[in-house]
């Protein structure tokens, strides 16, 4: 997805947007993450001390004797790490551990087997809730009513968290399960069975104790930002040349960014393409500094002239009109229309306050930063951004730079960081694939009775087919589309994408190939796994892979393929392009969060202004030598940064892995290999490499591919 709504157990990831199965749109409590661990006793200080907490141990080795102390005592430590004075006296604390302790080795796996049960019915059923609450807000119903709004911000999960310690069933998982840090993670994982990992996930769940009134504020700004970002479209037949012509087709109705990117990517394979790719690149430009003019978001009845900024009643309406809009006027009458207040950075504020408010409840993962790199993904961010920049500064990329210069035949422009002339489908057309793909797909139905083609297309055998059709359902989406997990071994996944009046378009259906490959993943990884405690891949960056290799293949299952002998050349340098695009952009998420918690204070305005700045400096720290142009700000252009907090680098980390999984995917059928892959579970991300294609998370296949295929395109 470009937008992840809803994919991994934790928060905000799907494709387009963050799903609570992935990391997926709206970022969940943390209670419910059942991917992740924490390092033992992350709670703050509590009403339980060291003295305390070594009289229950004292006492209980004076009775039981020394052979279980040491697990013991961890398991009274992370107690205690959690224990208020609202759960009970000290005696009632020594208490509960003599009585609720665990030491024999079989009836502590018949638990967390209980357990595991357990959680998945309860998140499964919450999940559910929470999808069918949402339900109109994501999916084509209708005109949205104002009760749509409320029914979405509320968050079945809000108090979930407090009633998992008031009832002491964390505490029984915390007195018995370790939790581990991710060093411990690292060290002992390879070692572990998938039992031992699965008690590893069970204590993990448990690593903080928020209020509901922290995950209710959690899920109220994610809510907020996401339909936002969900109703941003911008009415492309509305947008005039300075001598008054309609260089966009009459009903062209596009979501920033998503939309507009891939208009922009589009026009290279038109001959008159320049004029609108500027002015897709100065709208961009317009959204980010916040000058665009309120009236015309998802508005068709005013036309723009960008290069006056002038707006007026349009004689040309081709959509809707919101409900909010009462401007009337013969057409041709100027509106008076002020830019777009600093909504877009006040919704950033919003999330970074809300999670503020989390963060003092993980002292030792104290920032979303933290949590995002530790928790969520298990790789340190040293690492990350190590890999990102071996990609921007690569001499493979300042050769693409020239190689795309000279295919254009002329100077590189900014917006060139979408460049999309590698691809078969640039010889196109946008106008002739959107054809194809409307004939071929002229509803939501159509399309999902495809499903089981598309997929014995892709290798997979008959039962597989059957039993993954048996559980995705396609919807059509209000958004650009994202794929939603399912929430339990008996609920279906979800694929959303648009449909016009006239069926599906090319952009449309390849979002959905690309979600489908989520669906896939998200369906494999919940029902293969021996353990649903480990349902899901590592990260969101996985099923990101994933996503990425269906999504390569959109073409070929429409019948169309690069015959040429060039193609495998083409195919390695155009992913170095796009990783060497989007791992700018996920560098600029990453500073300005940064910059966030080294400015906590900050006013949206001042936001806006660090986010131009930090968005420039990338840019002429890693673009400008290549593109001869400095201080751009298109890098921030990327709606992932308002309603998926820190969720941008898992699209660079996805690439790699795409790429590594390609790669070994070569000779052999990608239907039976991503069934056993899917099928290790949310085991470390190193781990989960090495067992799948035989080798750590690298740069380094990717980069040498591209080497190899500038040599031979050279030649």
């Amino acid at each position: 997805m470009d937008r992840f709504l809803n994919s991994n157990d934790n928060a905000a990831a799907g494709h387009r947007r963050p799903h609570p199965s992935r990391l997926i749109c709206v970022i969940a409590p943390a209670i419910i993450a059942v991917l992740v661990v924490a390092p033992a006793g992350s709670a703050a200080p509590g009403f339980i001390d060291e003295t305390q907490v070594r009289a229950v141990v004292d006492d209980f080795v004076a009775v039981q004797g020394d052979n279980q102390r040491d697990r013991f005592e961890r398991g009274v430590k992370q107690v205690a790490g959690f224990w208020r004075e609202e759960d009970g006296a000290a005696a009632d604390f020594a208490q509960f551990c003599k009585d609720n302790f665990i030491p024999d080795s079989a009836l502590l796996q018949q638990t967390a087997d209980r357990l595991e049960d357990a959680f998945e019915s309860i998140s499964g059923g919450f999940g559910m809730i929470g999808r069918d609450l949402s339900w109109n807000l994501t999916v084509e119903t209708g005109p949205i009513l104002p009760i749509d709004y409320l029914l979405a911000q509320y968050s079945p999960y809000a108090h979930l968290d407090d009633d998992m310690f008031k009832t002491k069933i964390a505490f029984v998982v915390l007195l018995n399960y370790p939790q581990y840090t991710l060093d411990d993670l690292l060290r002992l994982g390879p070692s572990w069975t998938s039992r031992q990992w699965m008690q590893a996930r069970l204590a993990g769940r448990f690593d903080a104790r928020l209020p509901a009134e922290v995950s209710q504020l959690l899920t109220e700004a994610y809510h907020g930002a996401g339909d936002y970002i969900d109703r941003y479209n911008i009415y492309m037949h509305h947008l005039l040349t300075p001598d008054g012509r309609r260089p966009f087709p009459k009903g062209l109705r596009l979501i920033s960014h998503w939309n507009l990117r891939d208009e922009l990517k589009s026009q290279y394979a038109e001959p008159d393409g320049l004029v609108r790719q500027k002015m897709i690149y100065d709208l961009m430009g317009r959204i980010i500094r916040q000058e665009i003019p309120a009236a015309v978001i998802n508005n068709p009845a005013v036309d723009w002239t960008l290069s006056t900024n002038q707006v007026t009643i349009s004689p040309a309406v081709d959509g809707p009109i919101p409900p909010s809009w009462k401007e009337t006027g013969d057409p041709g009458t100027v509106v008076d229309s002020p830019p777009e207040p600093l909504t877009r950075y006040t919704h950033i504020l919003n999330i970074f306050h809300a999670q503020q408010g989390v963060d003092k409840y993980y002292p030792t993962l104290p920032t979303l930063i933290d949590r995002r790199f530790q928790r969520d993904r298990e790789i340190p961010e040293a690492d990350v951004e190590a890999m990102f920049t071996s990609i921007l500064a690569s001499e493979e990329a300042a050769k693409i730079a020239k190689l795309i210069e000279k295919r254009l035949g002329r100077p590189l422009e900014p917006f060139d960081i979408w460049y999309d002339g590698f691809k078969v489908r640039n010889s196109i057309g946008e106008d002739a694939l959107d054809s194809i793909v409307r004939k071929k797909y002229p509803t939501v139905q159509v399309f999902q009775a495809d499903l089981a083609d598309i997929l014995k297309a892709l290798g997979f055998d008959e039962p597989t087919t059957e039993f993954l059709t048996s559980k995705i359902q396609v919807d059509a989406s209000r958004g650009v589309g994202h794929a939603a997990a399912p929430s339990m071994r008996s609920d279906l996944a979800h694929l959303r994408t648009r449909f016009g009046a006239g069926g599906m378009d090319y952009k449309g259906y390849s979002i959905a190939v690309h979600e489908f490959g989520h669906n896939v993943e998200q369906v494999l990884s919940l029902n293969r796994v021996d353990h649903t405690l480990l349902r899901g891949v590592p990260n969101t960056a996985f099923t990101e892979a994933f996503a990425f290799v269906f999504q390569s293949r959109d073409l070929e299952l429409l019948g169309i393929a690069d015959q040429s002998p060039d193609a495998k050349y083409i195919e390695a340098v155009d992913d170095l392009w796009q990783m060497y695009e989007i791992s700018g952009v996920a560098l600029v998420d990453m500073k300005v969060w940064r910059w966030m918690y080294a400015h906590p204070d900050a006013t949206a305005a001042q936001l806006k202004d660090a986010v131009i700045a930090i968005a420039k400096d990338v840019w002429n720290s890693y673009y400008a030598p290549n593109f001869g142009v400095r201080d751009v700000e298109i890098l921030a252009i990327y709606s992932h940064m308002i309603d998926a907090s820190l969720y941008l680098p898992d699209y660079p980390l996805g690439h790699i892995i795409a790429v590594q999984i390609e790669q070994y995917l070569q000779t052999k059928n990608l239907g039976k290999e991503m069934e056993r892959m899917c099928a290790l579970g949310s085991i470390t991300p190193g781990l989960w490499m090495q067992r799948a294609v035989g080798g750590p998370i690298s740069t380094q296949p990717m980069l040498q591919a591209a080497a190899a295929a500038l040599d031979a395109l050279s030649n």
